[in-house]
């Protein structure tokens, strides 16, 4: 293992069982996404994984948008495929847009060595809550937009107690996600970075009302929240937090079987996972399914809101999560740069800002997240509906559509109805 691999192993900690049939390599979970189950509604976890590829993370790179526009270029003199040294066909801000339909006109297979229209739009606000300091944050945020043809952020980090938090490894690499990753959907949204002092849910509330407060003075937008704790008797006394005015809120459903909160708050979306499926030969995208560690299932605490009221069915007298969905599957990751390294990064605290983003993207800047989830339910058209997968206990909850406890109501196609 290489010495980036290997520093990788210290830093993210975990290992699951190797992931890539073809190349080969493991997903770590950092140890600020394991959970305490005695600790739900006390500390909060990221939901974040890293997939390192076999031979460390020095063995593979994003495409830059220079060489992007080579490959474009050769392509079109040849009919045959342009090789890219090391490649896995991991997604791009442009490769993502263009599997969901964000730019105008989306190009088949969405390959992300030949894709480079990048997403547009954006307004307002998105505020990014995470807990403890990303110190290189902006200057990686800066990198990430340059390498993919992304504008300038408009990014500023604001300390939600007053002072700069303690640096934390783990919540590092979800903030760098995080922000990168709203700037790819929405480039033109003002962004913020507000940093908890500690991943316990005192600090992070603290924090969610300090973006509550920027998101509604730039003019409304999203705040997303890729972070949870365990379900606790108590949790419906912190839903109030979730209505400001003009602010819409984003939590990630989790990367586990079950539900979690915030996701479970009827004042959230609940944004679930999806893993996407490419051919290994042309890297050509061939379908959307749902990703068996995605969270979601009925709430404990959480009574059914009046927008899931067709769901009754299905959900019976408690809240329903995810209620919509995008990727996840760090197999089939984003590319993310943190401290000065590429890594190749999943997880629901992928689908969270990237639904955040998109949603400013759309323009319509709800007056409440249950108008914006109001809006949700009663269109049929702007998802895709998953019917394949499973998730959830013993893999019980099928993505059979049009809503289920694995996806929802299903992943972005286009800006519209959100």
């Amino acid at each position: 293992m290489s010495a980036i691999a290997a520093a990788g192993t210290v830093l993210l900690g975990h290992a699951h069982a190797a992931a890539d049939p073809v190349r080969g390599g493991q997903v770590f979970v950092p140890d600020s996404g394991i959970a305490d189950p005695d600790m739900a509604g006390v500390i909060a976890n990221t939901n974040v994984r890293v997939f390192v590829p076999r031979g460390g993370m020095d063995q593979v790179e994003p495409p830059s948008m220079k060489r992007l526009r080579e490959i474009e270029a050769a392509a079109a003199n040849s009919p045959k495929n342009v090789p890219f040294p090391n490649y896995y066909y991991l997604e791009t801000p442009a490769s993502l847009a263009c599997v969901y339909a964000l730019v105008p006109t989306p190009l088949a297979g969405c390959n992300p060595y030949s894709t480079i229209v990048n997403a547009s739009g954006g307004a307002h606000a998105i505020a990014i809550v995470d807990a403890y300091d990303d110190p290189t944050a902006a200057a990686d945020l800066a990198f990430f937009s340059t390498q993919f043809g992304l504008p300038a952020a408009n990014f500023q980090v604001v300390y939600a107690a007053g002072k700069k938090p303690a640096a934390n490894s783990g919540w590092q690499t979800e903030e760098a996600l995080d922000v990168e990753w709203a700037h790819a959907m929405a480039p033109n949204a003002k962004l913020y970075l507000v940093e908890a002092a500690s991943s316990s849910m005192a600090d992070l509330m603290t924090a969610v009302g300090t973006a509550s407060q920027l998101v509604a003075a730039a003019g409304g937008g999203e705040v997303s929240m890729s972070w949870g704790t365990g379900e606790f008797s108590g949790e419906t006394s912190y839903d109030a937090a979730f209505t400001t005015p003009g602010v819409v809120y984003f939590a990630s459903a989790g990367d586990s079987a079950g539900v979690i909160w915030p996701s479970a708050s009827p004042n959230v979306v609940s944004v679930g996972g999806t893993s996407l499926s490419r051919n290994p030969s042309t890297g050509a995208f061939q379908g959307e399914l749902a990703w068996q560690q995605t969270g979601g299932g009925p709430s404990a605490y959480e009574a059914r809101p009046a927008f899931q009221s067709t769901l009754q069915a299905t959900v019976g007298a408690q809240r329903g999560t995810p209620d919509v969905s995008a990727i996840a599957d760090p197999t089939t990751g984003v590319w993310v740069y943190q401290g000065g390294q590429w890594w190749i990064v999943g997880g629901t605290s992928v689908a969270a800002p990237v639904w955040a983003g998109i949603a400013n993207a759309a323009g319509h800047f709800s007056t409440s997240t249950a108008a914006e989830l109001t809006t949700v339910y009663k269109n049929t058209t702007g998802f895709n509906n998953v019917t394949n997968g499973d998730c959830g206990p013993y893999e019980g909850f099928l993505a059979l559509g049009p809503w289920s406890f694995c996806t929802g109501h299903g992943s972005p196609n286009g800006a519209s109805n959100k």
